[in-house]
C-alpha cells in the first residue's frame, strides 16, 4: 500500500465541502497554531459558539473581502498512517473546468452532497466527470445529517441513488463508499458518532487511510515530455546538452534504449543528472534531466519514450471534450491544442456525440457543445503529435484545448477516452 493518496473533493455550493475540508485540517493537527487562533477570533467575531472550519480553506474575511479566489487549491496533511495531497475545488456549476484540472490525478474523489437535498443536478454531472477520467474510487459524503436528525432512511434513500447512478457511469461494487457525516461538528468525519449508531462502515479518515490506492505508473513503458534544453556551455561542461523534464510514466536507467519522437530517432540514456547528482535509476513522477549518447535535434515539446511500446504519432485525434467556455463548440473551430509542452494548431472536425450526464445517454450529431456539456469530437492537429490513449497513460493521453485569439482555456481533451456511458 503506499503512503500517498492523492485526492480530489467536488460538490454543489454550501454543501459543506469548504467545513469538511476544515475539519480533516483540524482533526489531523495540520494548521499552524497562528492559523487556528486566527479562525478562532473570527469565529468569535461572527458570533459563533464553535470555530467555523471553513475559514481554514476559504481564508479569512479580510482575504475575502480583498475579492481573493483560488480556482483548485492543493492541500497538505497527513496521519500516521498515510500522507495525502487534497486537490479542493470550487461548487459552481460554472467551475467545472476546476473540477476537471483537480481531479486529473486523483486516485480517490470526495463528493459532497446536503442531506436536505439529496442527489441534484450538480451531483450527477461532477460524477460524470469522475467517470470519464478515470477516477477509480468515490467516497459520497451525505453531509448535514444533522439537520435532518441523523434519520436513516434519509440517508439510505439517498445512498440508493447515488449508488445506482455510480454503477450506470461504470464504477463497480466496492470501488464507491457513502458516509453520513455532519462536517460542523465533525460526526463520522474523524470519529464515529454515537449519533449514526445504525452506520457501521468506517469514518471518512478512516477510509481514506486504508482505502487500497493504484502507486504510480513505473512499470508502464517510459513516457518523458522534454520541458526545457539545457546547454550551459561553461568551460567545465563545453558540449553538455541535457533535457529537462518530469517522467510521466515508467522508468528510465543509462544504458537505456529510447526513441525522440515525433522524429522517431533512436538512442540511449548516458546520464540521469538531478541537483543532487546523477541517478541510476528514476521513476515517474521524478523531475530529472538526461543527457543521451548521440547529438539529436530535440526542442521542448518532444517526447522522449522507451522503445519497447512508443505512443502512435498522428495528426488525426478521436477524443473526449469537457467543454469549458462561454462560447459554444461548432465544427470547424479553429484551437490550439496543448499537448505536455507542446502547443500546436489544430481544426475541430465532426462533432459525434453530446453526453447527458443527467439522462446517462447520448446524443448523436449534435451541432454544439455548449457550457459544461461533454462530447466526443474528431480533431486534425497542423503537425503529428506523439500521443496514448487516455486509458492507458493519463498524462500522455490528456490534453488541453486553448482559443488561439487569448490563450484561455475552452476544453480539457481526453485521447481516444469513451463516453461514461455508451448509446442513445
Amino acid at each position: 500500500m503506499t503512503d500517498l493518496l492523492r485526492l480530489a473533493t467536488a460538490g454543489s455550493v454550501d454543501d459543506g465541502k469548504s467545513t469538511l475540508v476544515g475539519r480533516l485540517l483540524y482533526d489531523t493537527k495540520s494548521v499552524l497554531a497562528d492559523q487556528l487562533d486566527a479562525v478562532h477570533r473570527a469565529s468569535v467575531d461572527k458570533g459563533l459558539s464553535t470555530p467555523d472550519l471553513s475559514l481554514l480553506v476559504d481564508g479569512l474575511r479580510s482575504e475575502r473581502e480583498q475579492g481573493i479566489t483560488i480556482d483548485v487549491a492543493y492541500r497538505y496533511f497527513g496521519t500516521p498512517r498515510r500522507t495525502f495531497v487534497l486537490a479542493d475545488t470550487p461548487g459552481h456549476v460554472q467551475y467545472t473546468r476546476n473540477t476537471v484540472t483537480g481531479a486529473s490525478t486523483a486516485q480517490l474523489a470526495i463528493l459532497l452532497v446536503d442531506a436536505r437535498k439529496g442527489v441534484v443536478e450538480q451531483t450527477r454531472r461532477h460524477a460524470a466527470v469522475l467517470a470519464l477520467l478515470g477516477v477509480p474510487r468515490l467516497v459520497l459524503a451525505v453531509n448535514k445529517i444533522d439537520l435532518v436528525d441523523f434519520d436513516q432512511e434519509t440517508f439510505r434513500i439517498i445512498a440508493k441513488e447515488f449508488g445506482t447512478h455510480a454503477a450506470a457511469l461504470g464504477y463497480p461494487d466496492g470501488s464507491v463508499l457513502t458516509i453520513p457525516v455532519s462536517a460542523l461538528h465533525g460526526d463520522n468525519v474523524v470519529t464515529h458518532s454515537a449519533s449514526t449508531p445504525w452506520y457501521e462502515g468506517p469514518t471518512l479518515l478512516e477510509h481514506l487511510e486504508t482505502v487500497p490506492v493504484e502507486p504510480d505508473p513505473h512499470e508502464a513503458p517510459l513516457r518523458f515530455p522534454v520541458q526545457y534544453v539545457i546547454r550551459p556551455r561553461t568551460a567545465d561542461h563545453p558540449d553538455y546538452r541535457g533535457y529537462a523534464g518530469q517522467i510521466a510514466a515508467g522508468s528510465v536507467r543509462p544504458g537505456q534504449e529510447v526513441v525522440v519522437l515525433p522524429a522517431g530517432r533512436l538512442t540511449r540514456v548516458t546520464r540521469i543528472d538531478t541537483q543532487e547528482g546523477a541517478l541510476t535509476e528514476a521513476t515517474a513522477g521524478r523531475s530529472v534531466t538526461l543527457v543521451l549518447a548521440d547529438d539529436i535535434d530535440i526542442s521542448r515539446g518532444d517526447l522522449i519514450a522507451g522503445q519497447g511500446e512508443p505512443p502512435r504519432i498522428t495528426d488525426e485525434l478521436d477524443a473526449t471534450l469537457a467543454w469549458l467556455a462561454e462560447k459554444p463548440l461548432r465544427p470547424g473551430a479553429r484551437v490550439l491544442v496543448k499537448h505536455g509542452a507542446r502547443t500546436v494548431a489544430a481544426i475541430i472536425g465532426e462533432l459525434r456525440t453530446r453526453f447527458d450526464e443527467q439522462r446517462l445517454s447520448t446524443v448523436d450529431a449534435p451541432e454544439s457543445l455548449e457550457l459544461n456539456e461533454i462530447g466526443q469530437v474528431s480533431v486534425r492537429t497542423a503537425e503529428p503529435i506523439p500521443v496514448d490513449d487516455y486509458a492507458r497513460h493519463g498524462r500522455t493521453g490528456a490534453f488541453l484545448v486553448i482559443d488561439p485569439a487569448d490563450g484561455t482555456t475552452l476544453a480539457a481533451g481526453l485521447v481516444g477516452a469513451p463516453l461514461p456511458v455508451q448509446g442513445g
